[in-house]
């Protein structure tokens, strides 16, 4: 979930609730300077700029032009009407990951809450620590083998709905289709296509009040993500009575998804969840469980058309695998651990297009960071870019290159599209095999050609093709 706290830096309007800021350059008498840079306009700081370079689809430009002016580690701004230090390169990586909940702590703006409601009258900060707790049960790995046949099965449906017999297709709606059909199914057991559509246009709603101004006036993005929130979540509550009803009859198992997980397995005190509070760690799931995974799959989708020679080791990979498998064999995690070459083109396409551009954190006490001084309560922020784009660590950032990840890989807090530490995306490994299973399944069907050559990216939190990637496809006579 955190790229989607991420996102609300578009919500920097909400600061003008905020006195005026003081001005950063002034100290007390004898204490360690702050970093160095600027603070922008007063009250909404430095947010425009940092959100502009997005819309115009360079969101590393903010961070390089700022590394290069005052600081290559480590300098100062102002967004969401917050202090803030933005750490670069891996040496921040590191010292941000490596001191979770020792000297930072995750940060989001408290206006998610009114988006995310928790029926247990804690904060989404709350919320997403337990979740990150239980996580772990649900994406061990003999869980994310059983996965594996599901998600071949949604594939399978889906490109024979949505793509095959079709000479053009918009790839991004499409890509969220696929991964919000497998959350429904993975997480709750809903597989019917019409039902995943009809929690999809509310959860579209949600999404888009989470990176809107924080108005609560009738109309606006924001109130109509509330209101299809607490739309989502009563749907989710009459589809967790009655699994505890079929549970109980027996016609549900206990091990068929994470919902079963939840209803049946109780806290350290023996306490077991009540219905509203499983729906908001659905909702939360649903929300991270696909999002970012369809970005990554709409840019495999754009690489690979630009890319004939990096389409045709995807293409042979793909082809060796499916010809090993008997009439109406699914995948397997055999399948998926040889598909070494598609990985390493899905991490360059990763480090290329990170759906997660970084991630706040706060100071939770007075520290040094290489000489400057960091107070307490300032916001601090890392950026996937200040390395992923970065010729130190990548030489020639801007080239495609899947061989930068063969062998032993990038440097360490180099590579960072799920983040690092103990705040490392629990999904991580969830988002490797759906992704793969796209890539398979796209590629034993397709070649393909962009239908807008140049179409614009949009970074508004997640990179987007502005016009959703149209594409014309060549379906194969194989």
């Amino acid at each position: 979930m955190e790229v989607f706290y991420v996102s609300l830096l578009c919500i920097f309007i909400s600061s003008v609730f905020l006195s005026l800021h003081s001005l950063f350059s002034k100290k007390k008498p004898g204490s360690t300077a702050l970093p160095p840079g600027k603070t922008g306009w007063p009250v909404i700081g430095e947010s425009l700029e940092f959100l502009q370079t997005g819309w115009k689809g360079h969101p590393e430009k903010f961070i390089f032009d700022r590394m290069t002016k005052y600081s290559p580690t480590v300098f100062r701004t102002h967004l969401l009407g917050e202090k803030a230090a933005v750490f670069c390169g891996a040496t921040g990586n590191k010292f941000l990951f490596s001191n979770e909940n020792k000297l930072v702590q995750a940060w989001w703006p408290s206006s998610v809450d009114k988006i995310f409601p928790s029926s247990t009258q804690t904060s989404s900060k709350e919320e997403a620590i337990k979740m990150r707790k239980m996580l772990p049960n649900f994406l061990k790995p003999e869980a994310l083998h059983r996965y594996v046949g599901i998600m071949d099965h949604i594939a399978q449906r889906h490109f024979a709905d949505g793509w095959e017999n079709r000479g053009n297709v918009v790839v991004f709606p499409l890509a969220k289709n696929y991964t919000f059909w497998l959350a429904c199914r993975l997480f709750v057991s809903i597989e019917d296509p019409k039902q995943v559509d009809e929690l999809a246009e509310p959860f579209n709603l949600l999404a888009s009040g989470l990176i809107s101004i924080p108005i609560d006036l009738p109309g606006t993005p924001f109130n109509k993500g509330i209101k299809a929130s607490n739309f989502v979540r009563k749907e989710l509550v009459s589809i967790i009575k009655r699994r505890k009803i079929d549970l109980a009859e027996g016609k549900a198992s206990p091990t068929q998804d994470i919902l079963s997980h939840m209803l049946l397995t109780s806290d350290e005190n023996g306490k077991f969840m009540e219905e509203l509070d499983i729906a908001d760690k659905i909702l939360g799931l649903l929300i991270g469980g696909h999002d970012t995974a369809s970005s990554a799959c709409t840019f495999i989708v754009k690489y690979l058309a630009e890319l004939p020679e990096v389409y045709q080791g995807v293409y042979k990979e793909q082809m060796e695998i499916a010809k090993s498998k008997g009439p109406g064999e699914l995948l397997n995690w055999d399948d998926l651990q040889k598909m070494k070459y598609s990985w390493n083109v899905a991490c360059e396409v990763l480090r290329l297009a990170s759906p997660l551009q970084g991630a706040f954190r706060e100071a939770i006490a007075d520290f040094a960071y290489n000489g400057f001084s960091i107070p307490k309560g300032w916001k601090l922020y890392w950026s996937a870019n200040s390395t992923h784009k970065n010729p130190e660590f990548f030489p020639e950032p801007q080239k495609f290159d899947p061989s930068r990840f063969e062998g032993s890989g990038p440097a360490p807090y180099t590579f960072v599209p799920f983040g690092g530490g103990p705040r490392m995306c629990p999904g991580k490994e969830y988002a490797r095999l759906e992704i793969l299973v796209f890539m398979h399944h796209l590629v034993k069907r397709f070649r393909w050609e962009k239908m807008i050559p140049d179409e614009k990216i949009v970074v508004d939190p997640m990179p987007i093709p502005a016009k959703g990637l149209p594409v014309r496809l060549f379906p194969h006579n194989n």
